[in-house]
């Protein structure tokens, strides 16, 4: 599952772009101005941004010009009410990967963001590798020494969110947010049971390690 952000401050437009995405098998996150869209790029894996250009605190042009500066290479489409070319140009000097301008036509929005991400390959090379082992986002696959195992959904994605960034610790609340949703009514007794599962799945694999950071949280060590 493909993780977008929204950055969008008209609500309406935000809450209807972040329903599309969910209903076409993407994971969306929603930001009010480009200042929020890089408080959750700090703290969650994204794959593509879909950034209204005019917005309150940092525009379009800033958090693009911002994230390219800091060397983000996810793709950006940038959505726009303006149609004048020297509004696009900026928008690629800055760092924009493609346009798409306001009324939003659905069906057009959701090709390109499948042509970003494919021209980004992220649909390929959407991998994690650590000394012998291979994680396969796609396939929900965690392959070493030839021998590959497909892991539940869940287990999957935590272990995939802990490895993408090594040492980086994780509150419960936020792996529950991310993993299972905001909406979800499960507790954050299930993080610790799925960390669980992890522990005992990769005991013997010697590249990493599911440390418990006390009163924190959890995040992993690499070992080679």
């Amino acid at each position: 599952m493909f993780h977008i952000l929204i950055a969008e401050d008209d609500k309406n437009a935000r809450e209807l772009l972040k329903a599309i995405l969910k209903a076409n098998g993407y994971l969306p996150f929603t930001a009010a101005n480009g200042m929020e869209a890089l408080e959750i790029i700090d703290k969650n894996h994204i794959d593509l941004i879909l950034t209204d250009i005019m917005m309150p605190v940092m525009d379009g042009y800033e958090l693009t010009q911002r994230l390219r500066d800091n060397n983000y290479e996810m793709p950006i489409l940038m959505i726009t009410a303006r149609q004048m070319p020297e509004d696009k140009h900026r928008g690629f000097i800055a760092g924009t990967d493609d346009y798409i301008t306001k009324p939003i036509d659905e069906e057009e929005m959701l090709l390109r963001i499948k042509a970003l991400l494919r021209r980004a390959k992220i649909v390929y090379d959407h991998q994690i590798s650590i000394g012998e082992v291979l994680l396969d986002y796609d396939s929900l696959t965690v392959t070493r020494d030839n021998d590959s195992v497909a892991l539940p959904p869940r287990e999957f994605y935590l272990i995939y969110k802990l490895l993408s960034y090594p040492g980086k610790i994780f509150t419960r609340v936020q792996l529950m947010d991310e993993i299972w949703g905001m909406e979800s009514e499960s507790t954050d007794n299930t993080v610790d049971v799925h960390i669980h599962r992890l522990r005992k799945r990769f005991k013997d694999y010697p590249e990493f390690t599911i440390e418990t950071v006390r009163g924190l949280g959890y995040r992993v060590v690499k070992n080679i």
